[in-house]
């Protein structure tokens, strides 16, 4: 298992990030996100799924199964990582919901302090009757969903309507899209400040539950 790391210094709280779908652990995206968590005092670890790790050596380009199926990946990453001090799963977007699967059995065993998700899919784009969160409704782990307003996959004002457990925190960030974008024109920010918002956020509330 390869992992990318960032503030890799003893006694930092990890956070291990899975990537999306769609783009590699070593975009700007992650890079940026990775940055800033390690710049509020996280260990940040990044590993990927196997159907991304095979495009690099010129394996096929189709689309990735099922978030189910990797679950045992992330499993494995975690048990490769080996880490000590406190540990934060998550990832973004199909990383973050794979990660949202496996999370309450490892909160439960203690091997993890809590979860986050940054722009988790809730629902296919322009198909909102197509939901992916019900296990949302049943977990007791500490969970942090960062979302822009108006992602697609799940928007502030749908969002509101789901039954969520108490204990899955939103965090909304104005006008961002999937990626946490906003448009600067209306807005007068970019990405960079909403990945470094994320993370100011991120810090203040794993301090609220140490």
């Amino acid at each position: 298992m390869n992992f990318l790391l960032n503030g890799d210094e003893p006694g930092r709280t990890t956070i291990l990030l899975a990537h999306g779908a769609g783009a590699a652990m070593d975009t700007p995206w992650m890079t940026t996100t990775a940055d800033a968590l390690a710049n509020r005092g996280f260990r940040v670890a990044r590993f990927e799924f196997s159907y991304m790790a095979a495009r690099r050596i010129g394996g096929s380009r189709r689309p990735p199964a099922r978030a189910e199926t990797y679950t045992p990946e992330y499993l494995a990453a975690i048990d490769a990582l080996a880490s000590d001090a406190p540990l934060l799963i998550g990832g973004k977007s199909m990383g973050g919901r794979v990660a949202s699967l496996i999370a309450q059995d490892l909160y439960d065993a203690g091997r993890i302090t809590g979860l986050v998700c940054l722009g988790f899919p809730f629902h296919v784009p322009k198909k909102p009757g197509t939901t992916r969160f019900d296990h949302l409704a049943k977990l007791n782990c500490p969970t942090l969903i960062c979302q822009g307003t108006r992602d697609p996959f799940g928007t502030r004002e749908e969002v509101a309507n789901y039954p969520l457990s108490p204990s899955v925190e939103m965090f909304w960030l104005e006008d961002g899209d999937h990626d946490l974008k906003p448009r600067k024109r209306l807005t007068g920010k970019g990405l960079d400040d909403h990945l470094l918002t994320v993370a100011e956020q991120i810090s203040c509330w794993n301090a609220a539950q140490e």
